[in-house]
């Protein structure tokens, strides 16, 4: 007996959740607001598949950091000082967390590893091009604290099953020889991986309709209801509301989560994060070869990068504590251009465009995967910074979990990889 299900959020997480759900014979829905998939968070990151990035933000240095730079305005990390009870409530959850700093990087980085099986193995089945580059990521520092810091950081990985190694200033240079600057050190994680999380999600999306996926996309959805027996979403049409029924919703809704489950009787306490990226289109054969093949993360200015085919240069991060707005400042658009001139000057930067996205982030900054209050709700959300890295594996362990939880479907088995965690 096949299940219909609901999956609410058309991003990275929405559609790798509808497709994982169709893989193991289920009827699914999915709802998206905006014309096309991953046109919110999940249409201009920072492309890093990076398991070396699993670090949780639960960190004593990091409330320091944000007390710091709170006056800044162009500081890697800015908090709105404008009170809020949701602001408010989440830092205290946050800073509640910080005594599992270790325990929760070990385990998003075993998540991690074992996402690239299943985002490499489904791309590869379903002839998803995404401008895929596995040619590591070099984390670099400037100063010794930095640099030994990342040491510890290297020991956690390891217990999650991530070998980096550290290199010196002579060794970045030879895996990346664009790189301008000096430095104290870095570290190397061979195994990680860039790419295009647009081009992935509207490929994957493609592919997910040709199992049999209903992508109803420009659907807004207006309430999401649901008892013992069935799950209901009330979208807005040109005749008016409509309400479908299902045996079970999934919400994939990014920021939007929070308020969904909150109706559902859940509590989800999702704070959007504001994240910034630019993309330096590499127009000229000069600034083709100046610019990185491999992937970059900057500790001290929270930067990352990524080359996605030839022609373009991804620059993103930051983190903005601003509620839900998405505007694009000026002010913090700024430092990644002059990031881009100091570290790569053979690169132009006459053509840049320039992006912010909300990032859906929970205060242990590890995703909310699974069971809702209800039998007929899930949710697979909460992924924060590194949403593109581990979509495939919560992904797959949600659609396991709504199987074994609802029946699998007469006509295929469940099952599917397995994470290691």
């Amino acid at each position: 007996m096949s299940r219909t299900i609901a999956v609410v959020g058309g991003g990275i997480t929405g559609v790798t959740t509808a497709y994982a759900l169709a893989r193991r014979g289920h009827t699914v829905t999915l709802f998206e607001k905006h014309r096309y998939a991953a046109m919110e968070t999940s249409f201009a990151n920072g492309g890093q598949l990076s398991a070396s990035n699993a670090e949780v933000w639960n960190h004593l240095s990091t409330v320091v950091k944000g007390l710091k730079w709170m006056l800044r305005s162009d500081a890697p990390l800015l908090v709105n000082p404008k009170p809020s009870w949701h602001k408010l409530s989440w830092f205290a959850e946050f800073i509640a967390n910080i005594p599992h700093y270790e325990r929760n990087t070990v385990a998003t980085a075993k998540l991690a590893i074992a996402a690239r099986d299943h985002l490499y193995a489904w791309a590869a089945e379903e002839g998803v091009d995404f401008d895929l580059r596995r040619q590591g990521i070099l984390h670099i520092y400037r100063d010794k604290p930095g640099f030994d810091h990342a040491a510890k950081v290297s020991e956690l990985l390891a217990q999650g099953g991530l070998p980096r190694r550290a290199v010196t200033p002579a060794e970045m240079r030879a895996i990346e020889p664009t790189l301008a600057g000096a430095y104290y050190g870095g570290f190397y994680t061979e195994s990680d991986a860039t790419g295009d999380i647009h081009k992935f999600t509207t490929g994957l999306a493609a592919a997910a309709q040709r199992r049999g996926v209903n992508c109803l996309y420009g659907q807004d959805v207006r309430r999401v209801e649901a008892d013992a027996s069935q799950a209901r979403i009330s979208v807005a049409t040109d005749a008016g509301e409509q309400t479908l029924a299902f045996d079970a919703v999934v919400v994939c809704a990014g920021t939007a989560s929070r308020a969904i489950a909150a109706g559902l009787g859940d509590r989800v306490n999702i704070y959007p994060v504001k994240g910034y990226s630019i993309t330096v289109n590499l127009n000229d054969a000069q600034s083709q070869a100046a610019a990185p093949q491999v992937s970059l993360l900057d500790d001290a200015t929270k930067l990352v990068t990524s080359r996605l085919g030839v022609d373009r240069f991804r620059v993103a991060g930051t983190a903005e504590f601003n509620g839900m707005n998405r505007d694009i400042r000026a002010d913090r658009i700024k430092p990644l251009v002059d990031w881009v001139n100091q570290c790569f000057p053979g690169v132009s930067t006459r053509s840049v465009v320039p992006w912010a996205g909300l990032r859906p982030m929970l205060p242990d900054m590890l995703p909310r995967v699974g069971r809702g209050r209800l039998p007929t709700v899930f949710y697979n959300t909460g992924h924060g910074h590194l949403g593109w890295t581990l979509s495939a594996v919560t992904a797959d362990m949600v659609a396991g979990v709504l199987t074994d939880a609802l029946g699998a479907p007469a006509t295929v088995a469940a099952g599917g990889l397995q994470p290691a965690v």
